[in-house]
């Protein structure tokens, strides 16, 4: 995952990140297998001065592949979080 991150803050994408469905672009989420467990991080890279993770979780959800909804929603608040920390520290982004 920390690879996957380091690949991230200088603009690339690594082969095990993937889309995180639900927040629209630039939200990605990588897996990792460890021990017969899965872990996910959730980060975005909506901004251009920072990558910021939004989540890092052992994957427990009773209903499979299925994310638990907690999880989720504590993904789509902290994103907000860090919409509100970039702007305070960079500016709103010029559009």
């Amino acid at each position: 995952m920390g690879n996957a991150l380091g690949i991230a803050q200088f603009g690339g994408k690594a082969p095990s990140a993937k889309p995180w469905t639900g927040l629209g672009s630039g939200v990605l989420e990588v897996v990792e297998s460890h021990d017969g467990n899965a872990y996910r991080a959730v980060y975005t890279v909506r901004f251009q001065e920072a990558v910021y993770v939004l989540h890092a979780f052992q994957k427990k959800s009773p209903s499979g592949a299925r994310t638990s909804g907690r999880d989720v929603d504590l993904v789509a608040e902290r994103l907000k979080v860090a919409q509100k920390d970039h702007e305070e520290h960079y500016g709103k982004p010029k559009r």
